[in-house]
């Protein structure tokens, strides 16, 4: 199953690259370059689809699930996870929740509502065919459950199933999937109740997300921030496990200081989860509520850091090994990962976010 969750991956990632491109190539220029200007709809489209394409139906398999299925069993001393066949399920609604969520993109005028999906736009059946929206929203159910059963199986294995021997209270990964586990298991129902409210407003008149029947369209930002963030982490944490792997086998040493990258991981799932409305700065926010935002989010620079530091001090004093292309890819992330978070904490500050809202650097960071 671990292959055919990295294989499915592989070809859902191409799926999203060809969007991508699409949207890179109209932005390479000013003017019209590849969509014309009565069929502009159909750059939102794929600007939507490409999002939830590569959250959903890439990373999430590859890095989590994917890899999981193959690291997780070896590390514990296990011939399979604890449950197989629910392991089985959880694979096979990804294919199932991917095509009814792609299928939306040959839906009447299409789902272009960005990847975010947020109301009132998405909820604005004037402007749009509500099947798109239906189709997403359907395909993101699937693809929910498909996390959490496998969330479930992670978790269980990891605590639950191997051999005595197999000591996993000091490996990185596992703990990594732990983590994962759990944020996904508290997050996913969240998320799934703010797209079905946003079902109900589109269909029955709800009014969960509209001013006008006294609604409130920020708390879908709330309850898919909630969401969003913590994503955010539970993408990142598996490959902060595999990095941590690399770096070890590379300089044929256990990690530098393997319990405070583990207690860092604990830091940033608990911390990440209490941050969601960092992305929310510009909403009209209390000063004591942004305060509160801003503070949490410059202290998960913390932890983060303490991972950087884990990362050189492992590889420190090894021979430099340029042609071990494992090596090469952890290093260029440890770089690439060190730029990124330090422009993350310039953001942390509410200033600083409001003003470089709707910026290239947000797209940079």
């Amino acid at each position: 199953l671990a292959g055919m969750y990295v294989l499915t991956a592989g070809i859902f990632s191409v799926v999203g690259t060809l969007m991508s491109n699409a949207v890179r190539y109209e932005l390479s220029s000013t003017g019209v370059r590849m969509f014309a200007v009565d069929c502009v709809a159909t750059y939102n489209v794929l600007f939507t689809l490409h999002g939830l394409t590569m959250i959903f139906m890439f990373l999430m398999p590859a890095l989590f699930s994917g890899f999981g299925n193959y690291f997780v069993p070896i590390y514990v001393g296990a011939a399979e996870v604890v449950l197989p066949r629910i392991n089985a399920i959880s694979y096979f609604l990804l294919p199932l929740g991917s095509t009814l969520l792609l299928h939306s993109f040959i839906a009447e005028f299409g789902a272009a509502i960005g990847w975010t999906m947020y109301a009132p736009l998405s909820t604005n059946i004037m402007t749009m065919n509500t099947e798109a929206v239906d189709w997403i929203i359907l395909g993101l159910g699937f693809l929910g459950m498909s996390s959490v059963l496998g969330s479930i199986n992670f978790l269980g294995t990891c605590l639950f199933v191997g051999t005595v021997g197999a000591s996993r209270c000091g490996i990185p990964y596992i703990w990594a999937i732990i983590f994962t586990s759990v944020m996904l298991i508290l997050t996913i129902p969240i998320f799934t109740g703010a797209v079905l409210m946003l079902a109900a407003d589109l269909h029955f008149n709800c009014g969960f997300y509209d001013a006008a029947l006294a609604g409130d369209s920020v708390l879908y930002q709330h309850l898919f921030w909630f969401f969003g963030h913590p994503e955010v982490y539970i993408l990142i944490l598996p490959g902060f496990g595999i990095i941590s792997q690399c770096l070890s086998t590379a300089s044929s040493k256990v990690v530098f200081g393997g319990q405070s990258m583990i207690l860092a991981m604990g830091c940033i799932s608990i911390l990440g989860t209490l941050v969601w409305a960092h992305h929310m700065m510009t909403v009209g926010l209390d000063v004591d509520t942004r305060s509160y935002f801003s503070a949490v989010t410059i202290m998960i620079a913390i932890p983060t850091g303490t991972k950087i530091f884990n990362w050189l001090g492992t590889y420190a004093g090894t021979r430099v090994l340029l042609n071990d292309v494992a090596v090469c890819a952890a290093i260029a992330f440890v770089v690439l990962f060190s730029l990124g978070g330090t422009t993350g904490v310039v953001m942390g500050n509410a200033g600083m976010d409001i003003t470089l809202h709707d910026t290239y650097y947000i797209v940079a960071h």
